[in-house]
């Protein structure tokens, strides 16, 4: 944790957009969480943001069933919206202005928040599954990884059916190449920074 906060604070930049990126079972929420209180501790208002925020509506989300891996993959989560609502106002000629959330996904509306202003040296730490290779421009990306034995145990059962697209992100886009860093988390206790693969 203390090397990745090392990472973000020493990155130039009006604002910094940090992306958590993994399966839910590795534990991205938790961990983007924990990078709040080190970088807010730096003088960096920090504003978290979760891609479970950011889901389409029922409508086009579920269009091909409640368990289906390739609309899981493609199309639950609303990459355009968390570009327009929270990277791009972050980027260099940005307002500043982010909105935390798009879509209430048990409600299936918008949950309607206002937008928060954040200051210079302000930090948007995004988290969520199949975050890389969809053109979502972060300026540090931080990616947990789980071999296939751990995703599979830490998966709950009823979200089993999701394992298929966790592993077609890894042959399409192999997020370990694209990521700043990249963690193994097999042992949540004992978190590691892999340097190379193979």
């Amino acid at each position: 944790m203390d090397e990745v906060v090392e990472r973000v604070d020493a990155l130039p930049g009006r604002w910094l957009r940090v992306a958590v990126d993994g399966a839910e079972a590795a534990g991205t929420g938790e961990f983007a969480d924990r990078l709040v209180s080190p970088l807010r501790e730096r003088g960096r208002e920090t504003v978290r943001v979760r891609a479970a925020d950011y889901l389409r509506p029922a409508s086009v989300r579920l269009e091909h069933g409640h368990h289906d891996p390739d609309s899981y993959y493609l199309s639950w989560f609303d990459t355009t919206g968390l570009a327009r609502e929270v990277l791009r106002p972050l980027a260099a000629d940005g307002t500043g202005r982010v909105l935390p959330a798009l879509w209430d996904p048990d409600a299936d509306r918008s949950p309607r928040l206002n937008r928060v202003s954040l200051p210079e040296r302000g930090v948007a730490v995004v988290d969520g599954p199949l975050l890389q290779g969809v053109g979502l421009d972060f300026d540090l990306v931080v990616h947990l990884w789980l071999s296939d034995g751990a995703l599979r145990r830490r998966t709950p059962e009823d979200r089993h059916w999701t394992l298929p697209a966790f592993h077609r992100y890894a042959e399409e886009v192999d997020p370990t190449s694209l990521a700043d860093l990249v963690v193994r988390v097999d042992h949540p206790d004992r978190p590691a920074i892999i340097d190379a693969f193979g």
